[in-house]
């Protein structure tokens, strides 16, 4: 083997190595929020509900909620009918996170002020991985539950 028929092998070995490395696999999350509501609030407590759509090939984590409208936004999961915050939801690859009343949601405490039907919350979520998702939150009757419409 001559130096030049050498030398290409290794650049056709090091070009297949670093492409090997590019599976889509590897493919980052590709998150969609649908359905977000928030029911209107009758005390300084309220919940936001929505869904988290990943189309990527890669899981992700929802660490985090951020609001304007309170200073205490975390995320709870209902297990056996008893709510308990956690750290973070999955939101599988090529699945979906759902947050609805009755079951995991997101808790506002202590809120600023009291929105009002017609209104809009602004939320960001953060993830572990994906950037984070800025949504409004469109303020329902009290009583509102998509799965009853």
């Amino acid at each position: 083997m001559n130096r030049r028929t050498a030398l290409a092998a290794i650049i056709a070995l090091t070009t297949g190595l670093t492409l090997a490395g590019c599976s889509t696999s590897d493919s980052r999350p590709e998150l969609k929020v649908t359905g977000a509501f928030m029911p209107q609030p009758v005390s300084d407590m309220a919940g936001g509900f929505l869904v988290v759509k990943n189309s990527g090939g890669t899981s992700d984590r929802l660490t985090s909620v951020t609001s304007p409208i309170s200073d205490d936004v975390s995320i709870h999961e209902t297990k056996n009918g008893k709510m308990r915050m956690v750290t973070s939801f999955e939101v599988p690859a090529g699945g979906q996170l759902d947050l609805e009343r009755g079951g995991n949601h997101i808790m506002f405490m202590k809120l600023k002020r009291q929105p009002k039907q017609g209104e809009k919350v602004s939320v960001e979520l953060h993830f572990e991985k994906a950037d984070p998702i800025k949504v409004d939150l469109p303020v329902k009757e009290t009583t509102y539950d998509p799965k009853k419409q």
